[in-house]
């Protein structure tokens, strides 16, 4: 059976595909995003896939409007189905990474956090060191405790804040699990060298044994 981690995140954009990715690489892990939405662009799935070399699974679903999944969904005339969202048998250790943030909706009666709150898989939160973090994290920290999801620990990107990073983690009562900066270049090798330096992989990977 596969040992699995999600990583979602406070809000779009924060830099949790990158934080993925990192996870993937330093891991040696297979990468599953669910649902793409938006198609234009490079996916999720490719970029991870060219930052770590690592297997990449096929997403459930792809659409092709960049927007909500339930609305990209809507727009080609399809119903998304947590049915379609079984963890991958054997796949070994497995990242997961979530549209969007925890709240996001998939249909029109299910969000992203009814999806982690089945799976039960240890959950690692993504936040921006931006204006508005603390309010975001500490809500979405909350969701996932009400529904009873395991919270590994918050990972941030961005500056340095520690003032910040330090309130969200006191409230919300879990670990500070690193800050990935931002990188210039980024590539595998500057990837695999701040994750290394800055994330706190024993903590990580002592919540998928």
């Amino acid at each position: 059976m596969s040992r699995t981690l999600v990583v979602t995140g406070t809000d779009t954009g924060i830099g949790k595909t990158v934080i993925s990715a990192a996870l993937v690489q330093a891991l040696g892990a297979t990468y599953w995003k669910p649902v793409q939405s938006g198609l234009e662009e490079e996916t999720d799935s490719a970029f991870v896939a060219r930052m770590t070399g690592r297997k990449v699974l096929p997403e459930a679903y792809r659409l092709q409007l960049p927007a909500s999944p339930h609305l990209s969904a809507e727009a080609e005339g399809v119903e998304i189905s947590l049915a379609e969202f079984a963890l991958p048998e054997g796949a070994g250790t497995l990242v997961v990474e979530g549209a969007g943030g925890v709240m996001v909706p998939l249909n029109r009666r299910e969000l992203f956090l009814d999806l982690f709150a089945h799976w039960r898989a240890p959950v690692v939160l993504c936040a921006a060191t931006r204006l508005g973090t603390i309010n975001h994290s500490l809500l979405s920290l909350m969701a996932l405790k009400d529904l009873g999801c395991p919270v590994v620990g918050v990972l941030f990107s961005g500056d340095p804040e520690p003032e910040v990073e330090d309130t969200i983690c006191q409230f919300g009562q879990v670990p500070h699990l690193g800050r990935l900066p931002h990188l210039d270049p980024l590539t595998p090798v500057t990837l695999a060298e701040a994750c290394a330096a800055y994330v706190d992989l024993a903590t990580i990977r002592m919540a998928l044994t």
